[in-house]
């Protein structure tokens, strides 16, 4: 009882720190932003990318660091022009597995020649930073940080639900689209474009190693529980921001829990639920159909009369 009683006094009172509140404004924004692109990226069978993203935005803050600049510059920039070269080199604006792992060896090589470079001549000024970048710190994000997020989670949200409609029909037939007039490849550049910039900007809450998982898991959560585009589309926005809610709140109660694999955790948990609860929907629902040897019910097995 004690425990507890100290557990609810410190959910009560973090909110009065303002990493704190940095934190949940700028991660509902970011969830919300990863919410909604990843439910695209999983129905357009794009997961393989994100992953791809996740690195180049390690690898382009790194080269930050590496040379001078602002690694959130290079961050954005990196996430942005690779996705967009993806969607250059594949087929109508979509990536496949050859290209996406041709270059994501390119970038791999990369991000070891910048880390290599910057812990070699300037990791003496900021020797955390490519850990930050891999791993996440969603509660050293500033004030200034914490309006960049805001406004960038903004734009792509609105960009997003402005192309939602075409997407959705470019997504599910293609071919159709196209011959309805859809500009089915500048639609994909444009998406890629989008999932670049929220690579980057959720690098900073979860980490480059764990972003595939803030823009998969909850997508995946609502292609589950729900067919309908629309419904899952805001499903998964909702799952995303519940589960950065509820990990940041258990990273807080529990210090030595890291944020990033707190939220991670949710998701993994949430996940995992959903698909036991899939697979004991599905058991019940065949032992309550009739087997082949069952007789039906309506049909009479006395002989007809005058047989």
């Amino acid at each position: 009882m004690t425990a507890a009683l100290v557990a609810a006094q410190g959910v009560g009172d973090m909110l009065t720190h303002p990493f704190i509140r940095n934190a949940f404004i700028a991660g509902t924004a970011i969830a919300v932003m990863s919410g909604l692109v990843g439910y695209f990226v999983v129905l357009r069978g794009q997961v393989f990318t994100g992953d791809a993203l996740s690195h180049v935005a390690f690898t382009g803050a790194l080269a930050g660091l590496a040379f001078g600049f602002d690694p959130l510059l290079g961050l954005y920039v990196a996430a942005v022009l690779v996705a967009v070269l993806l969607g250059v080199l594949g087929p109508k604006g979509r990536a496949d597995d050859v290209v996406i792992g041709s270059v994501f060896a390119w970038i791999l090589g990369l991000g070891v020649l910048f880390l290599s470079i910057f812990t070699s001549h300037r990791s003496t000024g900021n020797g955390s930073a490519g850990v930050n970048v891999l791993f996440g710190s969603i509660f050293g994000l500033s004030g200034h940080q914490t309006v960049v997020a805001v406004a960038i989670a903004v734009a792509v949200v609105a960009a997003l639900l402005g192309l939602a409609r075409p997407l959705l029909f470019a997504t599910l037939d293609e071919a159709v689209a196209a011959s309805r007039g859809v500009p089915v490849r500048v639609l994909g550049f444009v998406f890629l474009a989008l999932v670049g910039l929220t690579a980057a900007e959720a690098t900073q809450a979860v980490g480059a190693l764990l972003l595939l998982g803030l823009l998969a898991g909850p997508a995946g959560i609502a292609h589950r529980l729900t067919s309908r585009p629309y419904r899952a589309l805001w499903l998964s926005a909702v799952v995303a921001v519940g589960s950065l809610w509820i990990g940041l709140t258990l990273s807080y109660v529990f210090p030595q829990l890291p944020p990033s694999f707190s939220i991670m955790a949710v998701v993994a948990t949430a996940y995992l639920a959903v698909v036991m609860a899939g697979a004991v929907r599905s058991r019940r629902s065949e032992r309550s159909m009739p087997t082949d040897a069952e007789p039906s019910p309506s049909v009479s097995t006395r002989a007809p009369a005058g047989s």
